[in-house]
């Protein structure tokens, strides 16, 4: 019939006529084995046996493709069948900040695939709280605007052409990020490190961020720090140590330090880490539509500097046959140039694009040289605003590029 997926909701399950809205909690449940237990000890199992019914049963009806599961109610192991979303949260501030504690403990827990209500469920969200929690999803694992009947209208186009004009950024900004974010998620399925963070999974020798819950990861590489409260002051952000560059300007900043940020409307902190490689694609309608253009690769010199890129169908297990392409980045940088490698670890799928383009950040003078391969190439911009130097090259299986300054 064309259904790619279902959404399990109230699977607890919830029955709204008993006072504890459940299942007596002396019904008897039958397990594996033959085993018995009162729903007392099933109660959240059984949302999680709903899901991975579900997920078994279109595996068996859609072959070969992967099938989609949402679930409310889980238990642990439920992230080998569904992803999940943290429930009927309210369109306040309060939910707002309340999001990333959740969502990064949901990770942490072993459940890494989550979002929630962008907007909020209950109630309507104003024009500025919608727009800062759209900013905010776009670096949500899962990025979902959703609300209640008979709520206000809730879509990104409403409130006007300002804010719909943000919105679409932050959203378009979502899809160019798909590669670095697509080879985040297959980085959780490998090793169970969720793509949302906390600062002292990848700091913990800094004490300070161990309760710093309203900036997060969003991978290793890029460090996200929304405004959460309704006011008009400046809030402090905390950089975790290393150097970090500002997303949008280039600008480097050291890390260990706390200063004070108050970003407009359209305005959401984003750092990226000096040593981070980050893939980046044109923008797309959707995730069928294939893009147009070439593979844009982010480099920020800097200690462990290093990044990778993988790629497959996005719709069937052929990945688990091999079917799939990985490429591995790493630069080196000293005081007058920076040299970046990649090498394509496995390539048993064509990707999409055709061509590279190199941007090295943080350039503060125009190269002398640029280097491909060991041949010199005239194929490079200097933008001296952006402090960048980008370098169109087509997408072999190994390259170095060299920029001297």
């Amino acid at each position: 019939m064309g259904i790619k997926g279902f959404w399990n909701d109230m699977n607890e399950p919830a029955i709204f006529e008993r006072a504890d809205k459940t299942m007596p909690l002396d019904t008897v449940h039958r397990l594996d084995g033959q085993l018995s237990q009162s729903h007392r000890a099933i109660h959240n199992v059984f949302g999680m046996e709903n899901a991975r019914a579900t997920y078994e049963g279109l595996r068996r009806l859609q072959g070969d493709e992967r099938p989609f599961v949402l679930t409310r109610a889980a238990y642990a192991g439920a992230q080998r069948y569904a992803a999940s979303w943290t429930g009927d949260n309210s369109s306040t501030w309060n939910h707002l900040r309340m999001s990333i504690p959740n969502l990064l403990n949901l990770g942490i827990s072993g459940y890494p695939l989550v979002g929630d209500d962008i907007g909020g469920f209950n109630g309507s969200p104003t024009a500025e709280l919608l727009t800062r929690w759209l900013e905010l999803g776009a670096f949500n694992p899962i990025y979902r605007d959703h609300t209640m009947k008979g709520s206000a209208d809730q879509e990104p186009w409403v409130h006007g052409p300002e804010h719909e004009a943000i919105r679409r950024r932050y959203i378009e900004l979502r899809y160019q990020l798909l590669p670095y974010l697509y080879s985040g998620v297959e980085e959780t399925s490998r090793t169970g490190i969720p793509l949302m963070r906390p600062l002292f999974l990848e700091y913990p020798e800094t004490a300070s961020l161990a309760g710093n819950d309203s900036e997060f990861l969003f991978g290793r590489d890029l460090l996200v720090a929304p405004k959460v409260w309704d006011m008009i002051d400046p809030y402090e952000v905390e950089l975790p140590p290393g150097d970090w560059y500002d997303y949008w300007t280039g600008e480097r900043k050291s890390g260990g330090q706390k200063f004070k940020v108050n970003p407009p409307l359209d305005g959401l902190p984003l750092y990226a880490r000096a040593g981070a490689i980050i893939p980046e694609q044109p923008v797309v309608q959707s995730t069928a539509e294939a893009p147009n253009g070439p593979l844009a690769l982010k480099v920020y010199p800097g200690p462990d500097c290093a990044g990778s890129l993988y790629l497959d169908d996005g719709a069937t297990f052929a990945y688990t046959r091999g079917e799939f392409l990985r490429i591995n980045f790493t630069c080196a940088a000293t005081a007058d140039s920076v040299t970046v490698k990649m090498a394509t670890a496995t390539a048993k799928y064509s990707p999409w694009w055709k061509t590279i383009n190199l941007e090295v950040q943080g350039a503060e003078r125009q190269p002398q040289s640029v280097l491909i391969n060991g041949q010199r190439s005239s194929d490079w911009k200097y933008a001296v605003e952006k402090h960048q130097v980008s370098v169109e090259l087509p997408a072999t299986a190994t390259a170095e590029i060299k920029v001297s300054y």
